[in-house]
C-alpha cells in the first residue's frame, strides 16, 4: 500500500510545483493520474522514487513483506531497499537494447542480489525459469533468446512490464507507459497492467482519459499542483475540460477496439496476425 500525505514541491522563487498532494493506492486499485503538461503527474512519481526531493509532506510505501518506508526521507541503503519493492514501468522502456529480452528481464532483480555474485555467477536457472514464466504473462515467451533492440516498441514495453513483473514488487508505477504507443498496442499494454492490480497496487501517469476510463479502477487528476479529482474514473466532458483546458482535443480520441487479421493485413512491417488476449500486433519475426 502507498499512503501520500500532503506532499509539496516549490521552486526556489517559491511557487509551488506541488500543493498538498494527498492520496492512497491499495491493492486491488488501479489509478490513473492525469493532468495537462506540466501539471505535476509525473513529478508526483518522481518524489515517490526519490528521483525528485520533495520539500515538504510523506509519501509512505507498506511493503509486503511488513516493513515500512517513508520514500521522501529514506537516503542510502533505506532508498536502495525501497526501490526493490517499487517496479517501475518508464515511456522510453529503458531496456538494454544489446541484450537478450529474457537478459533485460532478469535485470529487474539485479539489486536483490549479491554484487559479487552479479559479477561472478550472475542468475539461477530457477531464476531465469521465472524470468521466462513473467514473459509468458505478457505473451513475449517466444521473444526471450532475440535481441531487445530488433523488437517493435509495443514489445519492449511488454518486456519492461515482464522485467517489472519479476521483480516481485510491493507496488507498480507506470510513467506514461503509453504516450509513446500507436493506439493498438496502448490498448495491449492497458490490457495487460489491469489485471496487475489484483496481486499489486499499480499508479499509472496518462495522457488518455479514455483508456483510464476503461481500465482503471480510479483516477486522480491534478491541475496547477493540486489534486482537482480523486473518484470514478469515467469523467464526464465538463470535468475534462476544467482539468485540462485548451489541451483537451490534444488528449481525447476513442479507445480503440481489439482488432481482427482483417484489419490490419496489409500493415507493414506487421505480420497481420493478432496476439488474442490482446488485440496488439504481431511484429513480423526477422532473422
Amino acid at each position: 500500500m502507498l499512503n501520500v500525505e500532503q506532499l509539496t514541491k516549490k521552486l526556489p522563487d517559491g511557487r509551488a510545483l506541488l500543493d498538498g498532494i494527498s492520496f492512497r493506492v491499495s491493492r486491488g486499485e488501479f489509478v490513473g493520474v492525469l493532468g495537462a503538461s506540466g501539471a505535476g503527474k509525473s513529478l508526483t512519481l518522481r518524489c515517490i522514487l526519490g528521483l525528485t526531493r520533495a520539500d515538504g509532506g510523506t509519501a509512505t510505501l507498506q511493503a509486503n513483506d511488513g516493513q515500512t518506508f517513508e520514500l521522501t526521507t529514506c537516503k542510502g541503503r533505506c532508498q536502495r531497499e525501497a526501490r526493490r519493492r517499487m517496479g517501475v514501468i518508464f515511456q522510453g522502456f529503458n531496456l538494454v537494447k544489446r541484450l537478450r529480452v529474457i537478459d533485460n528481464v532478469m535485470i529487474g532483480r539485479l539489486a536483490q542480489i549479491h554484487p559479487l555474485r552479479s559479477w561472478l555467477y550472475g542468475f539461477t536457472d530457477a531464476e531465469a525459469a521465472e524470468a521466462l514464466e513473467a514473459l509468458r504473462r505478457v505473451k513475449m515467451e517466444k521473444y526471450a533468446d532475440r535481441t531487445t533492440g530488433s523488437l517493435s516498441g509495443g514489445e519492449m514495453q511488454r518486456v519492461a512490464i515482464a522485467r517489472a513483473v519479476f521483480q516481485k514488487p510491493s507496488l507498480y508505477l507506470a510513467d506514461e507507459p503509453i504516450a509513446s504507443l500507436d493506439p493498438s498496442n496502448s490498448l495491449a499494454i492497458m490490457k495487460l497492467l489491469q489485471p496487475l492490480a489484483k496481486e499489486t497496487p499499480v499508479l499509472g501517469v496518462f495522457h488518455q482519459p479514455e483508456m483510464t476510463a476503461r481500465f482503471c479502477t480510479r483516477v486522480i487528476a491534478i491541475k496547477h499542483g493540486k489534486i482537482v479529482y480523486d473518484g470514478n474514473p469515467g469523467l464526464s466532458h465538463a470535468q475534462l475540460e476544467d482539468i485540462y483546458g485548451d489541451e483537451l482535443m490534444q488528449v481525447l480520441r476513442p479507445a480503440p477496439a481489439a482488432l481482427t487479421p482483417e484489419d490490419v493485413s496489409a500493415v507493414s512491417p506487421f505480420s497481420g496476425r493478432i496476439d488474442e488476449s490482446t488485440g496488439g500486433l504481431l511484429a513480423k519475426q526477422t532473422t
